[in-house]
């Protein structure tokens, strides 16, 4: 039998596992960093938005909107890692503000409006007032309070520096 010799590889290998991995990193990082932004978003959008659903079950129950968050029922706290919680409600309006604590997630507020029914429902009676809502995320990230959405010609919008997410 014959035996071939074979050299050591020196370093090499190790060399282009390195390469590798830190052209891995570079595509996943941003994606990574991405999500997590993602993450803490969507702790923002789902408290505002079951403030608002909360607040049109609130305002059809009792007639008026609730203007603190242990009123609504919901277990959230006012503070958490990512945002702070807040209403602001008037006798045809609340407002539900989920501010971001820091720079990187984007901050949310709600809208929940008294409107007359027939806005919402062409069999509805004359004098019958329901309610509409409409969540809004701002168009950057900060930690800037959101401007408040609007009814206007029986529509409801969102207020100037924000997006509709959903209504």
């Amino acid at each position: 039998m014959r035996q071939e010799n074979s050299k050591p590889v020196n370093g090499c290998g190790c060399l282009v596992l390195l390469m590798c991995i830190g052209v891995l990193t570079a595509i996943a990082l941003p994606s990574y960093l991405s999500s997590v932004n993602g993450g803490k978003q969507s702790e923002g959008k789902h408290y505002i938005s079951f403030m608002n659903k909360t607040q049109q079950a609130k305002f059809a129950k009792k007639g008026a909107f609730s203007d603190h968050i242990p009123d609504l029922g919901l277990d959230i706290e006012t503070k958490t890692k990512w945002y702070k919680y807040s209403i602001r409600a008037t006798d045809k309006a609340a407002f539900n503000y989920g501010v971001s604590k820091q720079e990187g997630p984007k901050s949310y507020v709600g809208g929940v409006f008294v409107v007359p029914a027939k806005a919402v429902e062409p069999n509805a009676a004359q004098d019958e007032m329901t309610t509409t809502s409409i969540l809004c995320e701002t168009d950057s990230d900060g930690t800037i309070k959101p401007a408040e959405p609007i009814y206007l010609n029986g529509k409801v919008i969102c207020g100037k520096g924000t997006t509709q997410v959903t209504k």
